[in-house]
């Protein structure tokens, strides 16, 4: 059911709103330009396509705003449920794409069904987390029912053959551990069991162009003209930017397409050549006050499970910001994470629109008990 109160409305978030409104704006303006070498006047098909997918997040980005966030901590396990269904149909229906099966494809049409399970895992876990009030974990093994949660989603993502959003998962699920009161002892049992985990996925778990990724990161230098070649291309893009960028539509690693994936994953690059320094402080600082805004709802909202909700939201827009900046400037393995609200892709647009509804639904709530 829809809960319409006006009492909320009267509360409406115009700076969460007007913050998340500049990225998008500087989104598709990047994205036009990356997805359209050469200045083309024709609309690139990549922007038609972000344009449709902004129209039908922006229907569940509405629908998302007026349902009361409060009715989740009940349906939380329906949805959970549901996109772990949805997520699980990927290893029967999904055709393998770049080595992994992931999306589900109808004609030209395509979803990635692991964006909406990263929200039904935040869903889950604050009402998880909500429903036991303050807690305090004396042993790893009281981290058990939150793990398991965590687990299903991640493991499913895993037998996709998708490692690098399957770390994405994890971190996102991550963001609710510093609400639990975790002592010492506990960390550095949690430690060894992340190292041996570590250990034993490298040994395992990765393929080997996935355990290449991380050598090239370690020394982009050892590979340059294939699998390093990603990384090299994108700090020359934005170093060759300087403080004011070369111009829109005028960067040359852009337009002359040096740069792969330069709509999707390294979309931040374009930023910093065309744009140079300043167009990327104003994007990431923009980011930056969107990120702090989104802790200040959660430490607003009356109640537990609204704060838990939006630090997990929070959550979920920050990591992959974080990983894709950090990746970008070969700070981190290139392991496929788009920029949220910027990067080409209907899916993570989708979800991040969805994720803001739900952060400016609690924020507009927050008085109204």
């Amino acid at each position: 059911m829809i809960s319409i109160d006006r009492r909320s409305f009267q509360n409406f978030d115009w700076m969460l709103l007007s913050l998340a409104s500049i990225v998008l704006a500087m989104g598709f303006a990047t994205l036009y330009s990356a997805a359209s070498p050469g200045a083309a006047t024709a609309l690139p098909s990549e922007f038609k396509r972000q344009l449709v997918a902004l129209g039908v997040g922006g229907v569940a980005f509405a629908v998302a705003l007026v349902v009361d966030y409060r009715r989740l901590e009940r349906w939380g396990p329906a949805v959970y449920v549901l996109s772990l269904l949805l997520l699980a149909s990927t290893l029967a229906l999904a055709p393998i794409t770049r080595g992994n099966r992931s999306w589900l494809v109808y004609g030209s049409l395509s979803f990635q069904p692991a964006e909406i399970a990263k929200l039904g895992l935040v869903i889950m876990l604050a009402r998880h987390f909500a429903s036991r009030g303050p807690l305090e974990l004396r042993r790893i093994r009281d981290l058990i029912p939150a793990g398991l949660i965590t687990a299903l989603p991640v493991v499913i993502i895993i037998l996709q053959r998708d490692l690098g959003v399957a770390v994405l998962t994890l971190l996102v699920a991550a963001s609710f551990l510093p609400f639990a009161r975790i002592p010492l002892r506990a960390w550095m049992g949690l430690s060894l069991v992340g190292v041996a985990a570590g250990a034993a996925v490298w040994r395992f778990g990765l393929r080997d162009y996935q355990r290449s990724r991380i050598l090239d990161f370690i020394d982009p230098s050892r590979d340059p003209l294939s699998s390093g070649y990603q990384a090299i291309q994108s700090k020359i893009a934005i170093g060759s930017g300087g403080i004011f960028g070369k111009g829109y539509l005028e960067g040359t690693q852009t337009q002359l397409q040096f740069l792969p994936t330069q709509h999707s994953d390294f979309i931040f690059a374009v930023v910093g050549e065309e744009w140079g320094f300043l167009g990327c402080t104003l994007l990431l600082g923009c980011y930056l006050a969107l990120l702090l805004w989104g802790l200040v709802v959660a430490s607003n909202s009356k109640d537990t499970f609204g704060t838990l909700l939006a630090v997990g939201l929070v959550g979920m827009l920050f990591w992959p910001a974080a990983i894709n900046v950090a990746m970008v400037l070969g700070l981190a393995p290139v392991i496929g994470v788009p920029l949220p609200l910027v990067s080409y892709g209907g899916s993570h647009l989708l979800a991040s629109l969805i994720a803001l509804g739900l952060l400016m639904n609690v924020s507009m709530r927050r008085y109204v008990f």
